[in-house]
């Protein structure tokens, strides 16, 4: 049994995996500022002794050194995690992903905490010629502070490695789908469409191709690297082994909803700077271990808009 100790544990991600390791027996504490987490997505975590939530921010290093005290494994995944704002404050990504993650890595190391599972991005991939993306393929130039940041991350999570005998997991992760989700195009489809369901405006020209992955096969896989064990470094890819153009993950949206909106698209392949028009992963590594995903991509859709459905206070959250 570890002692889990998770940066953005409040988050949609973070939550969601906080839930699953308590109900695998851990303990398991979460750390974040609540800036983009939430209170209420750890309810269900609070109801197990084994959980403590701490308030801090990983760019306050001595609250945060003091708060990782007792535990053996870290699972970072606090981190500005739009992409899209990246170049309106060039600081944001540097400081919350890539020093962050520095802040982390030495706290370990000043704990003599070995284990660190760390949400990288396929983003960090840029825009690739070879399709699906493998772990071991040549790095394009980067295309969005968010991934050059990440990418930093990882760079400084190897030098731990070498230099301190950590043993390091990296996920580089698709889009994520599921309960607790606030933000992303699923998001922002679903609010568009209830503020007015006549017109649905797309980013892009809505034929970006991405793949998305379900959050519980998330925590799922993730889990499944954990336990498979590693000597010094491994690096996954997480997604599933399907993609879907924008357009067609709008029009499941719209029929869910019953709505027939004109759809109103941009010119141009990239919905921001810095969006990669073609994101689709090979997830044979991950395979390899025993994981494989059980929600399609129109599964992740359609139980996403359900849980907002339900949750329609997370957009007064967001606003």
């Amino acid at each position: 049994m570890f002692n889990y100790f998770v940066t953005g544990g409040a988050g949609f991600i973070g939550s969601n995996l906080c839930d699953f390791l308590l109900s695998k027996g851990h303990k398991v504490t979460s750390f974040d500022n609540y800036s983009t987490g939430n209170k209420r997505f750890l309810d269900l975590a609070k109801e197990f002794k084994n959980f403590t939530d701490i308030r801090g921010d990983i760019l306050d290093f001595d609250n945060l050194v003091e708060s990782m005290s007792g535990h053996d494994f870290i699972i970072h995944l606090a981190a500005n995690a739009d992409v899209r704002f990246g170049t309106q404050d060039t600081s944001r990504d540097l400081n919350a992903n890539t020093i962050g993650t520095y802040n982390v890595l030495e706290a370990m190391r000043l704990n003599d905490i070995k284990n660190i599972a760390f949400s990288s991005t396929g983003s960090v991939y840029g825009d690739q010629e070879i399709i699906p993306i493998t772990e071991d393929c040549s790095f394009p130039i980067q295309t969005s502070f968010y991934g050059a940041s990440k990418l930093a991350g990882e760079s400084l999570i190897e030098a731990f490695v070498t230099g301190f005998d950590f043993k390091a997991l990296i996920f580089r992760f698709v889009s994520i789908l599921g309960q607790r989700y606030s933000h992303g195009h699923v998001f922002d489809f679903y609010k568009k469409l209830k503020n007015d369901s006549s017109r649905l405006e797309i980013l892009g020209n809505g034929k970006q191709k991405k793949s998305y992955l379900h959050v519980h096969d998330c925590c799922e896989a993730i889990y499944a690297a954990i336990e498979n064990g590693t000597d010094s470094i491994d690096i996954y890819n997480l997604g599933t082994n399907e993609y879907v153009e924008v357009l067609e993950s709008a029009k499941v949206i719209s029929n869910y909803l019953s709505l027939t909106p004109k759809i109103i698209v941009q010119k141009g392949e990239r919905g921001w700077i810095g969006d990669n028009p073609f994101i689709f992963l090979d997830t044979k590594k991950i395979n390899s271990v025993g994981w494989a995903p059980s929600h399609s991509i129109e599964s992740g859709i359609l139980k996403t808009l359900i849980w907002l459905e339900e949750n329609e206070w997370i957009f007064n959250e967001r606003d």
